[in-house]
């Protein structure tokens, strides 16, 4: 049972160190909420939950770079929760990508009359549509590609991010609203931003991404075998032949890099002669069939061995760890700890590289400046270097006359709260922006993007979320919930690794319900709040201290504490927001009474709810806490308890 009560004030940033994986999420995903329902064999309410927020869910499910998981408390005792692969457990169920998708199209969506035009139809412009679709207003989004999707569909290769599923999440999309989409529609070339403005859109948002490569400055560069990271991927995603040849290596140590270097190695183009055979030495680095690309049926590019070349140590590589494993699984080799000194050739063709052992990457402030030990030339043999060191935007589609600012590091100028740019009416968002960052990351920009253009066209502020406190009746965890280890994600077996199949499995239903288990409910919180008019003051017993697993419960002597005087001006100024800690007790009185006080350690704290199933008194409850949108609640006066004025009672 569980009851849910109006009165409640809880601190914004106490409430944000107990949420660790939604608030990593930029999108702020309630991860533990539904992992719970996960847990409890309610699946549809789970994604509901997943997908409400993220309207990228499936395609995050599956590519995600999960900054939740990194934050993940359970992490600090033995392994995080997997959370993005619960996820991809519930879109594949009741996604658009399943079988039975969930429609989860609002009625009734009230229409303004404002138009918006989206400049880029990739995870902030998809992201943006879909949430101004659903506030009423017609957006029209213009994608300079055959596709829509952006880099999840031109940049991610298909053995990771299926395109069906890239189809089937920009379908539902498009279908939330007064949508449509102009594929081939390149700013610039078709149309500038001034233009749009003067056909009567009422706001722009740029969402053009980071597709240009950044160029590496060493000897060589020009030489045939030399390429870019970011037209391999865009050629091969896109079916365009691609030749590659059979010792290639990449430059670079970020994610980009990992999909480089895998994509090389499998996408194979047949030809005839005994240099075709694969060696049994590298079978995991090359692929052993044809692809098949319906636009295109086009045979692809091959490679034998593949080598990835960076400046950081194999510790310090700035791409995911998983990434990282799964590239030297399938048999990439990492050249981790060089930097590329010049590319080597032999009658204008690429024959190696030569390389210097990095020194040190960052100077003593922190900054990108590496150094070389001397006389540490190395070489290395290839026909083919790919150059994956990362991505910048193409904006020379902007005018003078758009009015929209260029930072120094050409990088599109806009307001970090409402993302509008220089110009009015004129927003943007996402790398364009900011440079390269995670998908959710774009996501979450997206959103931001919206809201910022519904108040700029509206005139009105939205409300911060409302808290809703559900007091919990008896709140008891799995059983043995701390001793189940991290379920693995299941994966392809190496011997079944070939062309566009995806590698990663996920979880069945058993798998997926146990791993959700193991999630310690950070949305419950143990609360302290005994009152004389209910009889449920603390009587000092410390039943709660000797029943607690994890010893993050004391009763400790006052004597024992100091009290800064930063602590006590901030106790004397809302003294009212403290009531419940300091009964009957004046904070100029710290220091000098004597008395016993409760110290929890948050951090350490399972939520296995003993302390409240033990203690005599009733003074200890359990308690969920949720922020929901002020527009869907309507329970509390945004100005009693929204997150700008709460505090933990």
């Amino acid at each position: 049972m569980l009851n849910r009560f109006r009165s409640k004030r809880v601190d914004a940033d106490w409430l944000h160190t107990n949420f660790p994986c939604m608030m990593a999420c930029p999108a702020h995903t309630n991860a533990g909420r539904y992992v719970s329902l996960i847990a409890e064999g309610r699946f549809e309410e789970a994604y509901r939950i997943a997908r409400d927020p993220n309207p990228l869910a499936s395609i995050c499910g599956r590519v995600c770079a999960h900054p939740c998981e990194t934050a993940c408390r359970r992490g600090e005792i033995d392994k995080p929760i997997s959370i993005r692969a619960l996820k991809r457990f519930l879109t594949e169920r009741h996604g658009p990508e399943s079988r039975r998708p969930l429609n989860l199209k609002p009625s009734g969506i009230e229409a303004v009359p404002y138009r918006i035009a989206i400049v880029g139809a990739g995870p902030v412009g998809l992201s943006a549509a879909h949430d101004l679709a659903l506030m009423g207003y017609r957006v029209t989004l213009f994608e300079a590609s055959p596709v829509a999707g952006g880099m999840l569909y031109l940049g991610v290769p298909e053995y990771r991010l299926p395109r069906d599923v890239v189809e089937s999440q920009v379908r539902e999309i498009l279908e939330t609203g007064d949508i449509e989409l102009k594929l081939n529609c390149a700013a610039g070339r078709d149309f500038t931003v001034s233009q749009l403005r003067e056909q009567g859109y009422d706001a722009v948002l740029l969402a053009v991404g980071a597709h240009r490569s950044r160029d590496l400055s060493i000897p060589g560069v020009d030489l045939d075998g030399v390429h870019k990271g970011i037209d391999f991927l865009l050629n091969v995603n896109l079916g365009y032949k691609f030749t590659i040849g059979k010792r290639v290596i990449v430059i670079g140590g970020g994610n980009v890099a990992m999909d480089v270097a895998r994509s090389a190695a499998r996408e194979v183009l047949k030809q005839q002669g005994p240099d075709d055979e694969v060696s049994t030495d590298n079978i995991h680095a090359v692929a052993t069939h044809e692809m098949v690309d319906i636009s295109l049926s086009a045979l692809r590019m091959g490679a034998r061995e593949v080598d990835i070349v960076c400046l950081e140590p194999r510790y310090d590589m700035p791409a995911a760890l998983e990434e990282i494993e799964e590239a030297e699984t399938e048999g990439i080799l990492m050249r981790a700890g060089y930097g590329p000194k010049r590319i080597l050739g032999s009658n204008g063709k690429v024959v190696g590289l030569e390389c210097l052992q990095t020194k040190s990457v960052f100077d003593a402030d922190r900054r990108f400046n590496p150094t070389f030990h001397a006389n540490s030339e190395t070489q290395f043999d290839c026909d083919t270097v790919i150059l994956a060191i990362g991505q910048a935007p193409n904006l020379d589609f902007l005018k003078p006359e758009d009015g929209v600012q260029i930072t120094p590091r050409g990088l599109i100028q806009a307001n970090r709260e409402s993302l509008m740019t220089s110009q009015p009416g004129v927003f943007a968002g996402g790398d364009c922006v900011f440079g390269p960052r995670l998908i959710i990351d774009s996501v979450a920009d997206g959103k931001r993007a919206a809201i910022g253009i519904d108040e700029y066209l509206r005139g009105h502020k939205h409300r911060d979320p409302i808290i809703e406190v559900e007091v919990l009746d008896r709140h008891r965890m799995i059983e043995n919930f701390i001793d189940i280890a991290r379920q693995p994600v299941p994966m392809l077996p190496l011997d079944r690794r070939t062309g566009v199949t995806e590698v990663e499995v996920g979880y069945d239903e058993q798998s997926a319900m146990l791993e959700a288990q193991r999630c310690l409910k950070c949305w419950i919180n143990t609360v302290f709040e005994g009152n004389a008019a209910d009889g449920s003051e603390c009587i000092l017993c410390g039943g709660c201290v000797d029943v607690c697993p994890e010893q993050c419960i004391q009763l400790v002597s006052l004597d024992r504490i100091s009290f800064e005087p930063d602590v006590l001006q901030t106790l004397s100024e809302d003294p009212a927001a403290f009531d419940v800690e300091l009964t009957d007790i004046a904070p100029a009185e710290l220091g000098s009474i004597t008395g016993s006080a409760m110290i929890k350690d948050e951090t350490r704290c399972i939520r296995c709810g003993l302390c409240a199933l033990r203690c005599p008194a009733g003074t200890i409850s359990m308690e969920a806490y949720e922020a929901v949108p002020a527009e869907l609640s309507g329970l509390i006066p945004v100005s009693a308890i929204g997150p700008s004025a709460a505090r933990r009672g």
